[in-house]
């Protein structure tokens, strides 16, 4: 499956330049060209699928050991004080390309990066109504 509008196809076909990390059969890495810090990068499947919701089982499993590789070598060679898998779908989750990829995204102290958020305690109520509501769909 390849979307010949989708800058991601076109990085895989080699159409587009990347700074390429590390690929197989299956999956590329690349250096994001709009880095939060240094070492920020992407694990994608060389075939499309728009989002987790359409991904196959087999391809998101050949991405998340392509993104255990990239944080390791990441975290080796820059040691950074944290790091960040983000994997994001959809407009209301700030996915700006429509091609399924995770973020590997190496975390300083105090950068305040804004996908942080303060825990706090829920109300257990609420918490299992929307945990049968989604049970419902298994």
């Amino acid at each position: 499956m390849v979307d010949p509008n989708c800058i991601f196809c076109k990085i895989v076909a080699g159409a587009v330049p990347s700074f390429k990390l590390y690929e197989n059969a299956e999956t590329l890495a690349f250096m994001d060209i709009n880095p939060v810090h240094d070492g920020h990068c992407l694990v994608i499947p060389k075939a499309h699928f728009a989002t987790v919701f359409d991904i196959a089982p087999e391809a998101f499993a050949a991405v998340a050991r392509t993104t255990a590789v990239i944080a390791t070598a990441v975290n080796a060679a820059l040691k950074p004080d944290g790091m960040n898998l983000i994997q994001a779908n959809g407009t209301g989750a700030a996915q700006s390309v429509g091609h399924f990829h995770i973020h590997v995204l190496p975390r300083q102290l105090g950068d305040n990066l804004l996908i942080n958020w303060a825990p706090r305690p829920g109300d257990m109520t609420q918490i299992g109504e929307v945990a049968a509501r989604i049970r419902a769909h298994f």
